[in-house]
């Protein structure tokens, strides 16, 4: 069960072509192409959890349960730990019960912390706040609090939690599908369950969270999409075959594969994504540029003769219609609340200036526009000092991370055998995982070159749309738990190694049995290295010697 690679044509069998008779759209080697054999070069292994024998299928449901399981139970023990809003807390969680009583953001009175913490956040004033990010991750804290309460950390956490949880569900579903690997989803699912960075920002509502699990979300779409592109693609030619010459554009670029729901899909979930932060805008470009990338391939390997100009035209303008228009309108959709607002910020601002030439948009959507070039000028001008701030050269390395929350409490209240105590949310990771996740990428980089591996390119490039564009804005202060957003990737890098040690099915048992273990060891090892870190991440009281033996790095501190 080990990594497995796709079946393609190899170059000297593409160069060895004719017309195929009754097919002229196709260019074959010398023997012809049957159904099945169109399919096999399309498709491959790609299998059901159906197609295993009924001892294995369990599996299929219990890894993920198992894993999901975990990661629940880390992120929702004490998740009302510490009782008060740390860092960025102070931002979206009033922001978001500021949702729940009006439907857009209000300001609050000064030292509206402390009324918060104490229970009592019905403070809020009738004037409008302006803020520059958008409303879904702020929605997803409000549901929370909608269903536990307002009052208390668990409800103001439950939806960070909770996404963080699901996350760990889609990661061990994506891999089980990007590798076909049980053990190596199993991992993906273990190491990102105990990882203490994607585990602090699942017990603390801010936004990046959420814009991780929309993200992966639409990743996971688009794989399902490949695989049913790849079906339609061999059903499709397989069919031409008994119809005789197919007409038109079909001639040299091959067929249209009709509408491609999962790419729908996967433009809703990218409109949520940006609607949660802007930044999602890269992944959307980046994953629009691989869906299509991965077309033209699967036309290459079937043999078409025009497969540039039939993936550019047939696969990728269509990839465009489904995801970039849908994730539009779901990203206009989610601020219906200052839609219908009275006095939200800017609401009214298109009808007290001219128009100019854009008096054919409505006011509403000039207001809008508006808002929207403001909030770029903010970020393009947010680049004040800040204790943790963090380049995005050292991310990686989790050179600076960000704490949230550092308390020095005395021994007298506390259950705490030292003269000093300490209770800290330090967003680090665990260094296990993040070290070996950036060497894994040097490794996918040279899979990716040298064997053409598409799965190490689909993990490369959700890497490089998540961590890439930080590069271009130097002068921006940047924090390092920005780089949750593609922590899975880096897991599903690392987990790709871990596959290349498990070695594949036909190899000699020895092998494949010393590289079970070596895997084994490395999962135990992080285990316990986050068992390690856990009072980090949680806000446990240690003692302040304790503390210190968990800073690794001087910059940590």
């Amino acid at each position: 069960m080990g990594l497995v690679t796709q079946t393609s044509m190899r170059p000297a069998e593409a160069r060895n072509t004719t017309v195929l008779a009754g097919r002229p759209w196709l260019a074959r080697p010398t023997e012809a192409f049957s159904a099945a054999s169109l399919r096999e070069r399309l498709i491959g292994d790609i299998r059901s959890w159906r197609d295993y024998p009924p001892s294995l299928r369990i599996w299929f449901w219990l890894v993920p349960a198992l894993t999901t399981l975990l990661g629940g139970i880390l992120r929702f023990v004490r998740l009302d730990n510490p009782h008060s809003l740390v860092f960025d807390e102070t931002y979206y969680v009033k922001d978001a019960y500021s949702y729940l009583i009006s439907g857009y953001e209000r300001t609050w009175p000064d030292k509206a912390n402390d009324s918060f913490n104490a229970g009592n956040p019905a403070i809020l004033l009738n004037s409008p706040e302006y803020v520059v990010h958008p409303p879904v991750g702020k929605w997803m804290i409000a549901a929370g609090m909608w269903l536990f309460g307002s009052e208390n950390p668990f409800g103001w956490r439950f939806g960070a939690a909770l996404t963080g949880t699901l996350s760990i569900l889609l990661l061990t579903l994506i891999a089980l599908k990007l590798f076909r690997s049980l053990p190596l989803a199993a991992a993906a699912g273990l190491l990102l369950a105990v990882d203490g960075h994607h585990l602090v920002m699942s017990r603390t509502s801010l936004l990046d969270i959420f814009l991780m699990f929309w993200v992966l979300a639409a990743f996971g779409a688009l794989l399902l999409d490949r695989d049913d592109g790849r079906r339609r693609l061999a059903a499709r030619l397989a069919a031409g075959s008994t119809t005789g010459r197919p007409s038109g554009g079909q001639l040299l670029a091959g067929p249209w594969l009709g509408i491609r729901w999962w790419r729908v899909a996967a433009g809703v979930c990218m409109g949520l994504a940006i609607g949660t932060k802007w930044s999602g805008l890269f992944f959307l470009a980046g994953f629009g540029i691989l869906t299509v990338l991965w077309d033209l391939n699967a036309r290459r390997v079937a043999g078409i003769r025009g497969w540039i100009s039939g993936g550019v035209i047939k696969d990728g303008l269509p990839a465009f219609a489904s995801m970039v228009p849908v994730a539009a309108l779901v990203y206009t959709a989610t601020w219906t609340g200052w839609f219908r607002s009275g006095d939200a910020y800017f609401r009214h601002w298109a009808e007290n200036n001219p128009a100019g030439g854009w008096g054919w948009v409505p006011d509403p959507i000039r207001s809008l526009a508006h808002y929207h070039l403001e909030a770029y000028k903010f970020h393009q001008g947010l680049g004040s000092e800040h204790p943790y701030e963090a380049s995005a050269w050292s991310w990686l390395v989790m050179g600076r991370p960000t704490s949230f929350y550092y308390q020095q409490p005395s021994p007298e209240t506390v259950e705490c055998a030292a003269a000093r105590c300490a209770s800290a949310i330090l967003s680090v990771g665990n260094p296990l995982i993040w070290w070996s996740a950036a060497i894994a990428l040097v490794v996918l980089l040279f899979w990716w070159a040298g064997r053409r591996d598409w799965r190490a390119g689909a993990v490369l490039a959700g890497v490089a749309a998540g961590y890439l564009p930080w590069f271009m804005y130097p002068e921006r202060t940047m924090f390092f738990f920005y780089a949750v957003s593609f922590e899975p990737f880096l897991i599903l890098a690392l987990v790709y190694c871990l596959g290349l040690v498990l070695g594949r099915e036909g190899d000699p048992l020895w092998r494949r049995r010393s590289g079970l273990y070596l895997v084994a060891l490395f999962i135990a090892a992080a285990f316990l290295l986050s068992a390690f870190f856990y009072p980090l991440w949680t806000a446990e009281t240690i003692s302040y010697e304790e503390w210190r033996y968990r800073m690794w790095m001087p910059s940590w501190i």
